[in-house]
Formats: structure tokens, C-alpha cells, sequence
């Protein structure tokens, strides 16, 4: 018994000793950083050697330069901020419904057998059916207008929302249930205090997978509905960069769309994903 307490307060002390050397935020933030950077250095100068080589024309495969004077003269114009605050106005209230509706009924098809028998292959056929065919649907039913692009939104992070909530509680251990069952909890407050909580990580989770199916319906609706009326956004920007034939645009375009979809998932799924396993217990602090 000595022996085992003694090699139990070695290993806490281990472990005391692992956290008290943990690198500083600053080298965390650089570790992170430079691996980031040089990835981005390596396709710029592959790139710019495919630009060289003159593999394709200059109109055709445009230099890197080029897209940042491109994308300097939009920005110089106002066009990028204004492309960014449409699209992401246009993204925030078609997530903010597609959970007010994909949520409770995720829950409905991970709970209630009968709606999983019912719509559970529907729901998961819709979320393989790609986004922009709902484009012209909302076409004839609302028109080109904003609820055309919110409509297609909402259409292509539904699904998505609703499969990841019924995966994550269907991967609640089921003694937990059976202790709250065993505690008194029935029902809605079973669902409250004991399911919804630990099903809060794979949760987040299938957000995240969803605001990936959310932007790239949001682009597909940009595209395809144009109107003078809607405004500038980031899809109406690559799209006028093909009209014109203007391939600096397009690319800087693309880039933008994939840096602020990257951004987004940084900067606002990363740190929730991470506040609530740390809760959980299962990532360090």
C-alpha cells in the first residue's frame, strides 16, 4: 500500500512538474502560427513559378502580385468591406435560423423513434443534395430577392444541423441517462439537465460542419441571384470578376471567400469548441 501511494504521488507531482513547464502563450501562438505561414509561402511561390514558366497566359494564370494589386484597388474602393458586411450579414441570419429549426429537430429525430423512421432518411438525403440546386427553386417561389438567399441558406445548413444534434445524442453514454433516470430526471428535464449537456461537444461540432454547408450556400445563391436591389456580396463580386473575364478578380475573389470562411471558423467555432471540451474535461486547460 506504500509502494502504490508513493507511486500515485510521484506521477501527481509529474504531472504538477508537465503544467508548471508549459510554454508561454507567446511560443503557443508562434508554434501555431509559423507552420501556417510557411504553408502560405510555399503555395505563393509555387505560384509565382507556375506565373514565370509561362505556362498559361498572364490573363489566364494571373501572378500573385497582380491579385494583390487587385484586390488593393477593391479594397481601396470600398468594394471588399462592403462584399464581407453583406455576405456575412446574409450568413449570421441564415445560420441564426437554420439552428432555430435544425436544433429541436435534431432533437426530435434523435428522441422520438417514429420521426427518425418517418423523415430521418429524408433529412439525410437532403444534406448530400447539393445547395445550389435550391437556387432555382427559390427563384420562382420568392423571386431575386434576399429571401432567395436566405431561403437556400437556411436549405443547405438545415440538414447539416439536424444529422450532427442527432449524432451527438445518440453518442451520450447511456448510463448517464440511466443515472438521471435513476435521480428522478423524466422527460424534458432528463433532456435538459443530463442530454443536452453532454451531447454539447459533438454539438458544436456538427456547427461548425454546418457553417462550412451554410457558406458555400451562401455563395452558390451570390452567384446564381443577381440584382442590382441585393447589394454587394462577396458571391456577386467573383461573379463579376467572370463576367468581365477579369481573372485577378476572380482569384481575389476566391481568396477572400476563403479567408473569411477560414476566419470564422477560427475565430469564433475554435474558441467555443474549446471554452466547452475544457469544461468537459476533455482538453487541458
Amino acid at each position: 500500500m506504500a509502494a502504490l501511494d508513493a507511486s500515485v504521488e510521484t506521477a501527481l507531482d509529474a504531472l504538477e512538474l508537465a503544467a508548471r513547464r508549459r510554454p508561454s502563450r507567446g511560443r503557443r501562438l508562434l508554434a501555431t502560427a509559423v507552420p501556417k505561414l510557411v504553408a502560405i509561402g510555399v503555395v505563393l511561390a509555387v505560384w509565382q513559378a507556375v506565373a514565370w514558366l509561362r505556362l498559361q497566359p498572364s490573363y489566364v494564370i494571373p501572378p500573385p502580385g497582380d491579385v494583390w494589386s487587385a484586390f488593393s484597388d477593391q479594397f481601396g474602393q470600398g468594394h471588399i468591406t462592403e462584399a464581407i458586411a453583406t455576405s456575412m450579414r446574409r450568413a449570421a441570419e441564415g445560420f441564426a435560423l437554420s439552428i432555430a429549426i435544425g436544433t429541436p429537430l435534431g432533437i426530435l429525430l434523435a428522441r422520438v423513434r417514429l420521426v427518425r423512421v418517418a423523415i430521418g432518411s429524408v433529412v439525410a438525403g437532403l444534406q448530400s443534395l447539393p445547395s445550389v440546386t435550391w437556387v432555382p427553386v427559390g427563384i420562382v417561389w420568392f423571386g431575386l430577392g434576399e429571401t432567395t438567399i436566405l431561403f437556400v441558406v437556411v436549405m443547405g445548413a438545415v440538414p447539416s444541423i439536424a444529422q450532427g444534434t442527432m449524432s451527438a445524442i445518440d453518442q451520450v453514454p447511456p448510463l448517464l441517462v440511466r443515472v438521471g433516470r435513476v435521480l428522478g430526471a423524466r422527460q424534458l428535464t432528463l433532456l435538459r439537465h443530463v442530454v443536452v449537456p453532454a451531447a454539447l461537444p459533438g454539438y458544436i461540432g456538427g456547427l461548425k460542419q454546418a457553417w462550412s454547408f451554410s457558406w458555400r450556400s451562401l455563395m452558390a445563391a451570390e452567384l446564381i441571384t443577381f440584382s442590382p436591389d441585393l447589394g454587394l456580396g462577396l458571391g456577386q463580386l467573383l461573379d463579376s470578376g467572370r463576367q468581365l473575364s477579369d481573372m485577378t478578380l476572380v482569384l481575389m475573389s476566391v481568396l477572400v471567400i476563403l479567408a473569411v470562411g477560414i476566419a470564422v471558423d477560427g475565430l469564433v467555432f475554435g474558441p467555443i469548441e474549446r471554452g466547452v471540451r475544457r469544461r468537459r474535461g476533455l482538453e487541458a486547460a
